[in-house]
């Protein structure tokens, strides 16, 4: 299976900048989108166009903010939103689809906010989204991708010393987040494969800095020890534009 993890930044904005013809080129079987600005209607609305998918939105409260959608060619065992604890449930930031081998989960995880006023806020969601993740794994093994807002090590972001500690995505409470989801054997699959490569997921609009490539990795698929062997790839495709960030892709032996 071909597996895409998209944050779109307003899937509505999206449909006039290529969308439809990106999807297509990935050639994916289950395509996850993180940040679709727009209620569970207006997603379906907006994605009428692309055909052969079957749409599961889960909007936020809030009306155009935050967001998740899961398009997936087969239609899954069972699809189910949030994560039942009802201070996070708000925001329409998790869905999880059961397949016969795995669950796959889709996560915009919050952003610290600026001047980090969200950050305790960040942290208790970490805590609580890995027991979340865990609970599904006595089940059975599960995948996770998504925008997690934050770049794991130094290598994951251009310019780490001057954001260390004082920019949401690169404080060591965020980092720690990853820590802990990663020793209860998780998999962060592309540096699993490319443990020395320096490649970004997501650019600011200010200053250029994609075309400077001033860049964060912030989108990640992380899966199950136990799928190890079936990693068959695990790629960043910043060369799709369209949004702030670009499609991430794992291809796994289901």
């Amino acid at each position: 299976m071909r597996l895409v993890s998209w944050n779109v930044n307003g899937i509505r904005a999206m449909l006039g900048k290529g969308f439809i013809p990106s999807v297509h080129s990935l050639k994916c079987d289950v395509i996850c989108l993180q940040e679709t600005k727009a209620q569970d209607d207006q997603v379906i609305a907006a994605l009428e166009e692309l055909e052969g998918f079957h749409v599961y939105p889960n909007s936020a409260v809030k009306k155009g903010y935050s967001g998740t959608a899961l398009l997936s060619r087969t239609e899954p065992v069972s699809v189910t939103n949030d994560m039942g604890i009802d201070i996070h449930d708000q925001e329409g930031r998790v869905i999880c689809a059961e397949y016969p081998g795995f669950f796959l989960v889709t996560v915009y995880t919050p952003n610290s906010g600026n001047g980090l006023k969200r950050l305790d806020y960040r942290q208790d969601w970490d805590k609580e989204f890995l027991l979340y993740l865990l609970s599904l794994e006595q089940h059975k093994p599960v995948i996770v991708c998504g925008d997690l807002n934050v770049a794991h090590r130094e290598i994951d972001l251009a310019r780490p010393k001057v954001n260390y500690n004082k920019t949401a995505g690169f404080t060591q409470r965020e980092i720690d987040g990853m820590d802990n989801l990663l020793a209860t054997n998780f998999i962060d699959t592309f540096r699993h494969l490319h443990p020395d490569t320096v490649k970004y997921s997501w650019w600011s609009y200010r200053a250029g800095a994609r075309e400077k490539n001033v860049g964060w990795r912030l989108d990640y698929f992380l899966c199950s020890a136990s799928l190890k062997a079936n990693i068959v790839s695990a790629e960043i495709h910043n060369q799709v534009l369209g949004s702030d960030h670009c499609p991430v892709l794992l291809e796994i032996q289901a």
